[in-house]
């Protein structure tokens, strides 16, 4: 076990197995030293996490379901390069949010994949990033995350 999942462990984190790809695409691409990863969902042992902000969930439902797709990313770059511990900067994070017309806190709910990395992998995972609001993701989805990664050899 390397020391970012244990630092995982310590935080209560269970790393889910990493999921596969819900079309014709593949999860992980990496070229050279970046991993340029797909869009994750929030799933988790009860299922997706399903809703609408602005309707039908609140900013901090919404923010616990971006952290879901954040610690899934981890679950497929675990499963790339065998430990986290390979991870030398979370370069970029974009943030889908299913929302109303009306709501205008997407920074807010993305906040909870943009935390849950500067709390993973401290300065390390400080990065750039995009939120944006959308009337409908896949499944019926609350949030999605794609995410690019530097490496180490």
């Amino acid at each position: 076990m390397g020391k970012v999942e244990e630092k995982l462990e310590s935080m209560g984190i269970v790393i889910p197995a990493a999921m596969a790809p819900k079309g014709n695409y593949v999860s992980c691409v990496p070229v050279g030293n970046i991993l340029h990863l797909s869009g994750h969902i929030p799933a988790t042992s009860e299922g997706l996490i399903k809703g609408k902000l602005g309707s039908t969930m609140s900013i901090q439902e919404g923010y616990q379901s971006a952290r879901t797709c954040a610690i899934n990313i981890l679950a497929t770059v675990q499963k790339e390069l065998g430990t986290l511990d390979r991870v030398k900067r979370v370069v970029k994070i974009v943030g889908f949010v299913a929302c109303t017309d009306d709501f205008d806190q997407q920074p807010s709910v993305i906040n909870g994949a943009s935390d849950f990395l500067v709390e993973v992998f401290g300065e390390k995972g400080q990065h750039a990033r995009s939120a944006v609001g959308t009337n409908a993701l896949p499944l019926g989805i609350a949030t999605e995350v794609e995410c690019i990664i530097e490496i180490e050899p």
